[in-house]
C-alpha cells in the first residue's frame, strides 16, 4: 500500500491506529483489495474522488466487515460521493447516503461522511451507517458467493435484543441509540453498529448483552482489539 494511503489512515481514521501493528498490516491488505475492485464515481458536482476520499470510505467499509475473512460487499460495484445532501430522483428526498442493492451502489455525502469522522465518540457516523446497511444486505445476497456470513442463531438473538430495545425507546425509556434506531430493524443494526465502533465501552455498560452478540455476530471486538498491542 502506497505510503500516501497509510499517512491518510494514521491521521484520519483512530481504528486503524488503536490496532496492533499486526492487525494495522492485515488491514492495509484488506483495504487495498477493497479499493481495487471498486469504482468510486464524483456526483453532484463534485470534481472528483480523491484518493483521500477514497482511502476513508473504503476504510469504514473494511473495519464494519474486518472480523470476516473475506467479506468484500461485491455486490455493490461502485460507490458515488456527493459533497453534500442531495436530491435522490428515486425516493423523491434529501439524502445524507443510502444503499441501493438493485443498482449495486452505495451513496455517500463527503461532508457528512468527515463530519462523522471528526466526532469520533458521539454514535453518529454516516459512513458506518451505509456501511453496515450493505454489509446486512451483502449478507442476503446469495449469487455472489459472499452470504450468509452472519450466523443465524446469533442474528436471531440480536433481533430479539433489538426488538427489546426499540419498545423501551418507544415508551421512552433510556437508551443509548438515538431514536431514528427504532424505524425498522434494518435501521436498529446500522445504528447500533455506528455505536458499537464508536462508543464500544459505553455500550458494553449500557447494554452489555447487545454489545457481546453484536462482537458475536461481527466476529470482532473492538475492546479487544485494541488491547492487543
Amino acid at each position: 500500500m502506497p505510503s500516501k494511503d497509510i499517512e491518510i489512515l494514521s491521521k484520519h481514521f483512530p481504528y486503524y491506529v488503536k490496532l496492533s501493528p499486526k492487525n494495522q498490516k492485515e488491514f492495509r491488505k484488506k483495504l487495498a483489495y477493497f479499493i481495487s475492485i471498486k469504482k468510486f464515481i464524483p456526483r453532484g458536482g463534485l470534481e472528483s474522488v480523491t484518493r483521500e476520499m477514497i482511502v476513508l470510505i473504503s476504510a469504514t467499509a473494511v473495519m464494519v466487515a474486518y472480523g470476516f475473512d473475506s467479506v468484500n460487499f461485491l455486490h455493490f460495484k461502485k460507490i458515488l460521493v456527493y459533497p453534500d445532501n442531495y436530491y435522490s430522483t428515486i425516493t423523491k428526498q434529501y439524502h445524507k447516503g443510502e444503499v441501493n442493492p438493485k443498482l449495486g451502489i452505495i451513496v455517500v455525502s463527503w461532508s457528512n461522511f468527515v463530519h462523522g469522522l471528526g466526532h469520533a465518540q458521539d454514535g453518529i457516523n454516516l459512513g458506518i451507517h451505509e456501511m453496515a446497511h450493505a454489509l446486512k444486505l451483502e449478507n442476503l445476497i446469495h449469487y455472489n458467493n459472499e452470504s450468509n456470513f452472519f450466523n443465524p442463531r446469533t442474528w436471531k438473538a440480536f433481533e430479539d435484543l433489538a426488538n427489546q430495545e426499540i419498545a423501551l425507546i418507544d415508551k421512552g425509556g433510556e437508551s443509548i441509540f438515538r431514536n431514528s434506531a427504532t424505524r425498522n430493524l434494518h435501521e436498529f443494526f446500522a445504528v447500533a453498529v455506528e455505536v458499537f465502533f464508536e462508543r464500544p465501552a459505553e455500550l458494553k455498560s449500557a447494554r452489555k448483552d447487545l454489545y457481546e452478540t453484536l462482537a458475536v455476530l461481527l466476529r470482532q471486538d473492538p475492546l479487544v482489539l485494541f488491547q492487543e498491542f
